[in-house]
Parts: C-alpha cells; sequence; structure tokens
C-alpha cells in the first residue's frame, strides 16, 4: 500500500527551531505517495488546526524536540474537536521519553514516533492507520 490520495500535515509548534526531523518525514511521507504539507517553524496550536481544516488532511503531525509535546498535543487535539475535525489524526513526533506516551495517548495522539524508529517503521504505521 501507498498513502496516495492522502493528505498529511507537518507541523511544527511552539518555540521549537528544529526542522531537519520534520523534513525528513516529510519527504518519506511525499516518497510514499502522500501529499505533504509543512507549516515552517513555530506555529501555534490554533495556526496549525485552521491549516489542516483548511487543507482537509487526513492526519497531523506534530514534531517537538522542545519537551512540551504534552501541553501542545492537547492543545491542538481541543482546538480540533473545537473545529470539529476530531476525525483528523494526530501523531506526534520527537524526543519524548517513554514515560509520556501513555499521557499522549490519552489525550487522543494515534502515534508516536522517536528518533529510535526508522523511518520504514513509521511509514508503515502511518499507512496502517490510514487505510
Amino acid at each position: 500500500m501507498t498513502l496516495e490520495k492522502k493528505r498529511i500535515l507537518i507541523a511544527k509548534p511552539g518555540l521549537d527551531g528544529h526542522d531537519v526531523g520534520a523534513k525528513v518525514i516529510a519527504l518519506a511521507l511525499r516518497d510514499a505517495g502522500a501529499e505533504v504539507i509543512y507549516t515552517g517553524l513555530r506555529r501555534s496550536p490554533e495556526q496549525i488546526v485552521r491549516i489542516a481544516v483548511d487543507e482537509d488532511v487526513d492526519m497531523l503531525g506534530l514534531s517537538i524536540l522542545s519537551g512540551s509535546h504534552k501541553e501542545l498535543a492537547r492543545s491542538v487535539i481541543a482546538q480540533l474537536h473545537a473545529e470539529e475535525a476530531g476525525d483528523i489524526k494526530v501523531f506526534v513526533g520527537g524526543t519524548i521519553p517513554d514515560e509520556d506516551f501513555d499521557n499522549l495517548r490519552e489525550a487522543g495522539v494515534s502515534g508516536i514516533f522517536t528518533s529510535e524508529m526508522t523511518i520504514d517503521s513509521v511509514i508503515a504505521e502511518i499507512e496502517r492507520q490510514l487505510s
């Protein structure tokens, strides 16, 4: 399976200025057939959700290295529900300690990807979730 006809937004919320990982995942998703939209750096949860809704995405990926992944993910998911877009799946990638996984899943995050994972395994999980 490929990600053809799937639209995925990759977003960099908060003040984190490092986007190499986000760009690597965006390129890998594109190579797998997805249409990828990248927000650029330092977007607010409100801006990210507005872009996700306007672009009618199937999935939203948050790349977070700042340590504020729990708060930012919860805020984005709450905003999605407020915009009646709670069906958009949200995944989080970045520097995320194992002890935060349950908190993120409880918040509604559908996938958690860390730097220890291979790109192929990340793409395979996203394909699985969107099939």
